[in-house]
């Protein structure tokens, strides 16, 4: 078995300094630390790498780093906690996200109270190696509030002294779209209905238009039109098919973690295996 640290943007293995800092032509750069082999678990090379990753790591003074766990597929930042050299290699070896609770002074799995656990695909380290992000799929709610992550809070509303609501999340565009679109099919049938609730109505025209989207969309190509008007072509194509999805009751989600599981980076006869952390693992 065997753990790379690949760059994470253009995916080109890199190796580690003696300082065990990232190295591409002496550039900051993301790594991503993954596993992916089955060589033995006890192989002392493996070993030895795990230890420098650990050992490359910014620990504050008191062996601390922030972790961020973040959605694998919907890019959402679901909870923030800290890490130390356990948790890591704890969450390393069981691909479950782990932290050090401050308060506790111990290490703790998120969901393993509430079975909500944040399954970890990739670990990604920033570029000075002070901080990490767990890159996974969560089974349930992140907040203790019940709320999909812990952030739900907008300053930007706060100061216009709107409340705080639970469903009100950090989303990026392509999720406020599906969100506004959920509203528009719960929306109420009384007076002029809006664009989006009479495709939701009437699937014939739903259909058509998506169809009609389409083909302007190819158009674009065959017709050689510029770049503005295949990026206007491709929303007017997502906004319909996002319409049809919300009227399946399908969520972008799903089809993103059909699209990871398709073109995962592992491959589809590379499974990744779980790495042996041996017992004195974080002692000095």
């Amino acid at each position: 078995m065997a753990v790379s640290y690949s760059q994470c943007v253009q995916s080109l293995k890199v190796s580690l300094t003696g300082s065990g800092r990232c190295r591409d032509n002496d550039m900051k750069r993301n790594c991503l630390v993954f596993a992916s082999s089955t060589e033995s678990n006890s192989n002392p090379v493996l070993q030895s790498k795990v230890d420098r990753l650990l050992d490359s790591v910014k620990w504050d003074n008191k062996g601390l780093a922030v972790a961020i766990a973040q959605n694998v597929d919907t890019g959402a930042i679901l909870m923030q906690g800290f890490a130390n050299r356990d948790a890591l290699a704890t969450t390393i070896s069981s691909r479950k996200a782990t932290f050090y609770s401050r308060s506790r002074s111990t290490l703790w799995t998120k969901g393993e109270t509430s079975q909500n656990f944040i399954n970890v695909q990739d670990i990604f380290l920033d570029c000075d190696r002070d901080s990490i992000i767990y890159l996974g799929k969560p089974d349930g709610p992140t907040c203790h509030t019940g709320s999909e992550t812990c952030y739900y809070t907008s300053v930007l509303d706060a100061l216009k002294d709107q409340p705080v609501q639970g469903n009100n999340l950090a989303m990026t565009t392509l999720y406020s779209l599906e969100s506004t679109i959920s509203q528009r099919k719960a929306a109420s049938k009384n007076g002029k209905p809006s664009w989006t609730k009479r495709l939701l109505l009437d699937s014939k025209l739903l259909c058509s238009k998506i169809r009609e989207e389409a083909d302007e969309l190819c158009r674009t190509l065959e017709e050689n039109e510029d770049n503005s008007r295949t990026a206007s072509e491709m929303a007017d194509v997502l906004y319909h098919a996002m319409v049809l999805l919300a009227l399946k009751d399908v969520k972008a989600e799903e089809v993103l973690e059909v699209l990871r599981k398709r073109f995962s980076h592992s491959g589809s006869s590379n499974t990744s295996v779980l790495l042996f952390i041996k017992a004195n693992l974080a002692k000095a």
